[in-house]
């Protein structure tokens, strides 16, 4: 069995997350500068086995479209035409930044470590991936 991975696009910077090979736990693997994601995707890749990617799509309340919603879908159409045999499945990423930061916050982060941005990204990618998990059951 491979691993799933998240990812929370950012226009800069991509968060990334993974299971473990047994699909039980989520935990937060990186965060990288977007222009570089689909080259260290391969690489992870070719390194260890994934069953599944799934990407946050950023929806308003109101299930419009974001402004980051469009560079989600280009990264999914960029994705399909690197990896065509990955499967990439969208989910709903609604307030997992602000949860991201509560989950700093909880967990007794100074005010300065949850001032770094890769952090916030790589905690959303990780609440993405356990939300997806939580809704396969």
């Amino acid at each position: 069995m491979g691993r799933i991975m998240a990812i929370d696009f950012g226009l800069k910077r991509t968060g990334l997350a993974v299971t473990d090979s047994l699909q039980i736990i989520a935990n937060g693997l990186d965060t990288v500068p977007t222009h570089t994601l689909l080259d260290y995707l391969a690489v992870y890749f070719k390194q260890e086995l994934v069953d599944k990617v799934v990407i946050g799509m950023p929806k308003n309340l109101d299930n419009t479209d974001t402004d980051s919603t469009h560079g989600v879908r280009v990264l999914i159409k960029h994705f399909k035409k690197k990896f065509p045999e990955m499967a990439i499945i969208e989910h709903d990423e609604r307030f997992t930044s602000q949860l991201a930061m509560q989950a700093m916050i909880a967990g007794g982060m100074s005010k300065k470590d949850r001032r770094v941005k890769g952090t916030v990204d790589r905690i959303s990618a990780t609440i993405i991936l356990q939300s997806f998990m939580e809704s396969q059951d």
